[in-house]
């Protein structure tokens, strides 16, 4: 199994894991309280997409809707899994919040988009579940596997600069993507999270894009 795909299992493995332990909270709140108001994302409110469930899109949806969240599910995942790596290396108290940032605001999304998914009737995972020879060329900003071995085993001192160079890449292809989709999606709740992902990651590109100068 290659690097990505090892870590993006395990990724996947553990908002699962955290998606089930929320739900599972919130039905032991329920009965104790007798409030049914829990949310499946748990304390995800906090983490800067309040109110991202795992719940269908509703309205008409076009194949273009289909392709965005399927695409878009994986491109999150390397990011967080790109933000973990940045987690056990970044030394900068701004660095560190970023990638604490990214990996908060993408998690929810990632849930988000699976009840989407399978709403639809097509795999929760993506696209890129279980595809070995799977040509991520679609999904604009992706890095290789080779890539994620190189950035894993950069020196400390430079792990920074080539983080933020990579995540730079990555979100510019999700900004696309949601470009993409604004113009040939059709379901409103996928064209409001498209337009969102553009909002904050410009924003976060022009950040790093300061970082890297600074």
């Amino acid at each position: 199994m290659t690097t990505f795909r090892r870590a993006l299992v395990g990724a996947s493995t553990t908002l699962v894991l955290g998606l089930a332990l929320s739900a599972c909270g919130d039905d032991d709140h329920s009965m104790m309280s007798g409030s049914g108001n829990g949310s499946m994302m748990g304390s995800s409110s906090s983490s800067g997409s309040p109110g991202a469930k795992a719940t269908p899109a509703t309205g008409a949806h076009n194949d273009a809707d289909v392709s965005f969240a399927s695409e878009m599910v994986p491109h999150h995942q390397q990011a967080i899994v790109m933000a973990d790596m940045a987690l056990r290396m970044g030394t900068s108290e701004d660095f560190v919040a970023l990638a604490k940032a990214i990996k908060a605001a993408q998690a929810p999304e990632i849930a988000q988009m699976q009840g989407w998914l399978t709403g639809w009737g097509e795999d929760p995972a993506g696209t890129d579940h279980g595809a070995m020879g799977h040509d991520m060329g679609s999904m604009g900003g992706m890095m290789s596997d080779d890539d994620l071995t190189a950035l894993e085993g950069t020196p400390r001192a430079k792990f920074e600069g080539m983080w933020l160079t990579m995540m730079i890449e990555h979100h510019e292809g999700a900004v696309e993507m949601s470009r993409t989709e604004l113009t040939e999606g059709s379901n409103a709740e996928a064209k409001k999270l498209a337009r969102s992902i553009i909002d904050s990651q410009t924003a976060e590109i022009a950040t790093m894009e300061a970082m890297l100068a600074g």
